[in-house]
């Protein structure tokens, strides 16, 4: 949505001062004529054309300068695009909406046929000790991507493992890694296991399973990731743990420091790998794959197989097996419906639903990282407790914002889609797209994270 041409011309910078203006678009209490001309273009998606001041800045800056509409969207494809409300930005691009897609009703839990498991834990061939962890965590049934994944892990096999997400790929592959691990050392081997991900916040959530499963084995891991201080890390480095688990640019960091050898790692996960792929990580993947040893055990997990995809599985495996478990597009556990609401009400209106009682644990989902946090200043000032995550924010104030959101001292997380994939958090009542996603792929990661463990969740799609 155009932020707010019309409004521009009424602030302190360029207009009239002490002009009331509502929050999410301006007022239009007292409009003229003209202005009520302007208001039924805002409203309509017309673009009042840039004052002379507005050309003069754009000039100095070396921004465009948009000239009279040649006549339907720019270069005959997709059409330009609105950004959406506070926090928007020129040139993101939007899924195509499908409203559709969009809507749907959650299915009961007699209308959905129970997967069957052909293992229990206990039929796995693995360490007595780690057995007892996974029932202290109270496992007893694999999720279908443990059931058809760890045989072929612990087989050693390459593997790629295609899931929705929430559905226990950490455990697929922790599981029969760990039980690999104590295998070695008890032939008097080191084996070591190197876990990549896209973010910080996925590696810290796969360390705090590990610590679950490796409890009393006398097994080490390390998480090396950005936005931290480097130093504590590469101090618990220096101890080789066996496990390190760390995203690509810090990765490549400390073996560009020497901090790192990967010459005895013969095992390598490469986790959320679509997403890695997506955040430009394609040259870090290769560089730090290309010092592991030429013949390694290698595991691929994705929750999508597009081309780019599939040459990866190419360049990085060797004949792998393959396990899929994707049954549809989104869980049958979440009610999906869209709010069709004006640009310069959205605000309102979300903070109006923010207040339900129902609204519990709240996900909202933003475009740009300026955005999120100023929508969760917004919020706040409307007295709703919210936190914002982003990448902007420290490796601490992240990790700050989610345990106050996991323990509910906070109602309401707003995020970018740095929070869509990976993130473990239970009990997610509702997940609000306030901006639409650049991809539905992105939208099924970002209402993923409602509607588990057998719980109906819901997620609501702003449409302006």
């Amino acid at each position: 949505m155009q932020q707010n041409s019309f409004s521009r011309s009424r602030d302190s910078r360029g207009g009239r001062k002490g002009a009331p203006r509502g929050r999410g678009g301006p007022s239009f209490s007292d409009a003229s004529a003209y202005e009520a001309g302007m208001r039924f273009a805002y409203e309509s998606g017309f673009k009042r054309p840039p004052t002379a001041a507005v050309e003069q800045r754009r000039s100095r800056s070396g921004g465009p300068s948009r000239g009279p509409s040649r006549g339907g969207p720019r270069g005959g494809g997709r059409p330009e695009r609105s950004s959406g409300g506070r926090g928007g930005k020129r040139g993101f691009a939007e899924m195509n909406v499908d409203i559709n897609k969009l809507i749907n009703r959650a299915s009961t839990p007699e209308e959905v046929e129970a997967y069957v498991s052909e293992h229990t834990f206990g039929d796995f061939a693995i360490d007595e000790r780690l057995k007892a962890n996974i029932a202290a965590k109270g496992y007893l049934i694999p999720t279908p991507i443990q059931d058809q994944a760890i045989p072929h892990i612990l087989k050693g096999h390459d593997m790629v493992g295609l899931a929705n997400t929430g559905t226990g790929k950490t455990a697929a592959f922790l599981i029969p890694l760990i039980d690999k691990v104590l295998k070695f050392r008890a032939l008097g081997q080191n084996e070591r296991v190197l876990i990549m991900v896209p973010t910080r916040e996925l590696a810290i959530q796969i360390e705090q399973e590990f610590f679950g499963f490796a409890k009393g084995l006398q097994l080490n891991s390390v998480t090396i990731v950005g936005g931290a201080n480097i130093n504590p890390q590469i101090r618990v480095l220096r101890r080789n743990p066996a496990f390190v688990i760390g995203t690509p640019g810090r990765l490549k960091d400390v073996m560009e420091r020497k901090e790192l050898d990967l010459s005895d790692f013969a095992t390598v996960v490469l986790d959320e790998a679509d997403r890695m792929l997506d955040m430009g990580f394609i040259n870090d993947m290769r560089f730090i794959l290309g010092f592991m040893r030429a013949k390694r055990h290698t595991l691929f997990f994705s929750a999508t197989l597009s081309r780019d995809i599939e040459k990866l599985i190419g360049d990085f495996l060797n004949e792998p097996v393959r396990v899929s478990v994707k049954t549809r597009e989104t869980s049958h556990t979440i009610d999906q419906d869209v709010v069709q609401v004006p640009a310069a009400q959205k605000f309102e209106k979300l903070a109006q639903m923010l207040k339900d009682p129902e609204m519990e644990r709240v996900l909202v989902f933003g475009r740009t990282k300026h955005g999120v946090e100023r929508l969760a200043k917004d919020l706040r000032r409307h007295g709703i407790k919210a936190e914002s995550i982003h990448g902007n924010k420290t490796h601490g104030a992240r990790q700050k914002a989610l345990t106050l959101f996991k323990q509910s001292h906070v109602t309401v997380l707003v995020a970018t889609d740095v929070a869509a994939r990976g993130l473990d958090i239970s009990g997610v009542s509702h997940v609000i797209n306030y901006d639409l996603p650049a991809s539905y792929e992105d939208y099924t990661h970002r209402i993923g994270r409602t509607g588990r463990a057998g719980k109906i969740g819901k997620a609501l799609t702003f449409i302006s």
